[in-house]
């Protein structure tokens, strides 16, 4: 897992096609890790989980924010079931 500190944080941005089109994400190495594990788990393509995701935001808005937030709600269920 990525060290995230507040003060230091990587930057990364990926390429992802969606729907067939190519779009650009730029997140935090930290967050990047987690969605691989996410997507591994699930059995996924980095790419077809972050399209999952898409879909069901359902609206305009920001992918990057949407993707931060799932990983925060996988990441909250992971502890309230530990």
């Amino acid at each position: 897992m990525a060290s995230c500190r507040w003060h230091i944080c990587k930057m990364r941005k990926r390429s992802i096609t969606i729907g067939g089109h190519p779009t650009s994400i730029t997140l935090e190495d930290a967050f990047w890790d987690e969605l691989d594990a996410l997507a591994k788990a699930r059995q996924l393509s980095l790419s077809a989980l972050v399209r999952d995701i898409d879909e069901k935001r359902g609206g305009p808005g920001n992918l990057a924010s949407a993707l931060r937030l799932h990983v925060l709600e996988a990441l909250k269920r992971k502890i309230s079931r530990a």
